[in-house]
């Protein structure tokens, strides 16, 4: 039984659950939507992206809808326990928060946009929780896998934050770090908001309505820094 439901604090090491040495439940093998592998290996030239930003439905969702990306899959990350549950990461009790991994084509979508979407569809200001989803699970957060993502994503808080504190807003408390173990949810919550499932389901995705600029409308890079190369 997890007794500690909407936790404001990430869990002390004795208060970590154990997990497992596997996952707990199979991963399905396509996307729901795409009609991709969710599972690696991916195809030469496709990089990826960690995201959390609230509950992982509508969040998947925003990704898989943006041209270029190639699949996403929606799974814990940022924790200690190993294999986590649902209920487990729910509990407060692994440190996980849910995360979108999002598996694109640098040549057809940047970093830079794929983050511009990230801050634009969540309030990155407001802690362990997105609205009336409260936790540590539902922390904002980018988990990178290069140098080069984590300064484009350091770079592109510091513009963000600029923006935001002109519109009212206080301190981002977006974590972003090196890229930890992600541990693929259940079935039932991959592409959760599709049609082939929940199409009218429960989406808890919502902005503060604060725009970075687009090159496309005369702004600047969309994260207010120059693109990665290559």
């Amino acid at each position: 039984m997890f007794v500690s439901r909407h936790r404001n604090h990430l869990p002390t090491p004795e208060e970590t659950l154990p997990g497992r040495p596997a996952p707990a439940f199979p991963l399905q093998e396509r996307h729901s939507v795409l009609d991709t592998p969710l599972a690696a290996p991916y195809p030469e030239g496709l990089a990826v992206a960690d995201f959390g930003l609230g509950c992982f439905w509508g969040a998947e969702r925003k990704f898989w809808q943006t041209e270029g990306v190639w699949t996403t899959l929606a799974g814990y990350q940022g924790g200690t326990t190993p294999h986590p549950t649902y209920e487990e990461v729910c509990s407060g009790l692994t440190g996980h928060t849910e995360v979108v991994r999002v598996v694109f084509d640098p040549s057809r979508v940047s970093y830079e946009s794929l983050l511009k979407l990230f801050w634009e569809s969540h309030d990155p200001t407001q802690g362990n929780r997105q609205g009336n989803d409260r936790g540590t699970q539902y922390r904002s957060a980018v988990y990178t896998h290069s140098p080069d993502q984590q300064t484009a994503a350091e770079a592109s808080r510091e513009a963000y934050q600029s923006v935001l504190s002109a519109s009212g807003y206080g301190a981002i408390t977006t974590e972003i770090l090196p890229a930890a173990p992600f541990y693929y949810a259940e079935s039932y919550h991959q592409q959760y908001l599709s049609d082939a499932k929940n199409p009218t389901g429960y989406c808890g995705i919502g902005g503060t309505g604060v725009k970075l600029g687009d090159p496309s409308e005369g702004g600047s890079c969309p994260t207010g820094i120059a693109p990665l190369e290559g």
